[in-house]
């Protein structure tokens, strides 16, 4: 570099400083305002599951998470995949339960304000994702009879007096479901409707319960958020709040030239909707299209909006009712994740194909051209000084 150009360096970097003071337009600050921690809404109450905000209930969901009982070898919880030490993720490329899967463990802080779960959205309340991971032989790999039994055995007298009266189960199989092996769909069909019915009552209140307690799991203030707060009140942030050169670059990237903010919108930095952006596949993995092929698992599951299982009316099911089923934006459509605490757990997208966050600003800069549908991504083209400084800003939602 030239000593001109090093000189213009200094001044860009002295004209970001402000002087000690980061400059910001109105309308900057206004986007950055939305996007503090402080501007999340209260939750919502889930109309379709009305021990949400029970204590109780989330009580019993606590106890579930993290109990190696609710799996088909008693060795597997939701916690095996979600630590609690870890922003309830597990650090690795995909999941591994019972067996390996082909997606990344989403981290579980402010999940209860989606209205979509898993990276495809392939379920529509967090009551009903919560049931998913029991039954899939590569998660939990239990069943909903074994489940049921399981909880009258050992949580009978904590549920009742939450849901009321057990069903009885004494001429229940052991062993029963509609998904699962060979045996266990033949006694699921020899069944009574009256059995399965009661059931599946059952396994859906776990799945209740089970969301009470995500529910209260809710993201952390951050350096981003009180320098926010300090910008918001033109009181000049101090110590560790203060941002660097570096990260106040970075942040006018991410809601200017870079665009991050088009998806990454919100406190949540997150529009909880859907977007191909060109991830590569990864080698030896089962095919995964995303959103386009969870449409048809989300109509079709029983504990949807529209079942038999949602508690209130169905008012509540506007998403399911005006939910686009299909199209070219919807291939290889994948939900775009929380950039809260993203800077502390690589790896990155829905297999884990990036190992770093460089990797993933370079991805988006490069916007390669996706391997099926369209992706939405447009190159950037940012230097590499730039793409190091959107690094840094991100960094800053996870201290």
């Amino acid at each position: 570099m030239s000593r001109f150009s090093r000189l213009l360096a200094l001044l860009a970097m002295a004209v970001l400083a402000g002087c000690g003071k980061p400059e910001f337009s109105d309308a900057e600050k206004k986007t950055i305002a939305s996007l503090a921690l402080s501007a999340l809404p209260p939750l919502k109450t889930d109309t379709t599951n009305r021990f949400a905000d029970v204590p109780a209930a989330a009580a019993l969901g606590s106890t579930l998470f993290f109990e190696v009982g609710m799996s088909g070898d008693g060795k597997v919880s939701c916690s095996t995949c979600h630590k609690i030490d870890r922003q309830f993720q597990d650090d690795l490329p995909q999941a591994v339960g019972v067996g390996r899967t082909n997606r990344r463990t989403m981290p579980l802080a402010g999940v209860a304000h989606d209205p979509w779960f898993f990276w495809d959205g392939r379920r529509d309340s967090l009551w009903a994702q919560a049931l998913t991971p029991l039954e899939n032989p590569l998660e939990q790999a239990g069943n909903r009879a074994a489940y049921a039994h399981y909880i009258k055995a050992r949580f009978g007298e904590r549920y009742e007096r939450i849901f009321g009266p057990l069903p009885d189960l004494s001429t229940v199989p052991a062993n029963a479901s509609p998904l699962g092996s060979d045996a266990e769909k033949a006694a699921w069909n020899a069944m009574s409707a009256a059995q399965a019915e009661a059931v599946n009552r059952v396994f859906a209140n776990i799945g209740k319960a089970i969301a009470a307690f995500e529910r209260s799991i809710a993201p952390p203030q951050t350096r981003f958020d009180r320098f926010a707060a300090a910008l918001a009140t033109g009181i000049q942030p101090q110590g560790d709040d203060a941002f660097s050169p570096e990260e106040i670059l970075g942040l006018k990237l991410f809601i200017g030239k870079a665009s991050c903010v088009t998806c990454h919108t919100g406190p949540r930095f997150t529009d909880s909707s859907f977007h191909n952006t060109g991830v590569p596949p990864v080698a030896n993995l089962p095919p995964d299209r995303g959103r386009i092929d969870a449409v048809r698992q989300v109509e079709a599951d029983p504990f949807n909006c529209f079942g038999a299982f949602r508690d209130g009316d169905a008012s509540a099911c506007g998403e399911l009712r005006f939910m686009v089923k299909a199209g070219p934006e919807l291939v290889r459509a994948y939900k775009t994740p929380s950039l809260r605490g993203a800077a502390t757990r690589p790896p990155y997208m829905h297999a884990g194909q990036f190992s770093s966050l460089d990797e993933v600003v370079a991805h988006y800069s490069k916007a390669p051209t996706s391997v099926e549908g369209v992706s939405e991504v447009h190159p950037l083209q940012l230097s590499d000084r730039e793409r190091g400084a959107v690094v840094a800003f991100l960094k800053t939602l996870a201290e």
